[in-house]
């Protein structure tokens, strides 16, 4: 999930702040998922997935989905 969280972030043109008043979670809460410091629960995946408009299980897999 860390790695597919950074990629659409990034491919979205948004910083972690960005992602975080989006997702109203803490800068420190995106940034220590981002670096596997912190396992998120489902209620933040859920959040994720909504301000990146993706599906949580979008977010939460290993391969990134190729985008048409």
């Amino acid at each position: 999930m860390e790695s597919n969280l950074r990629r659409l972030r990034e491919s979205q043109a948004l910083s972690q702040r960005d992602l975080a008043v989006r997702a109203k979670l803490s800068v420190t809460t995106v940034n220590q998922i981002e670096t596997r410091r912190r396992k998120p629960m489902p209620r933040t995946v859920r959040k994720l997935a909504n301000a990146l408009g993706v599906t949580p299980p979008e977010l939460l897999a290993d391969q990134p989905r190729l985008m048409e």
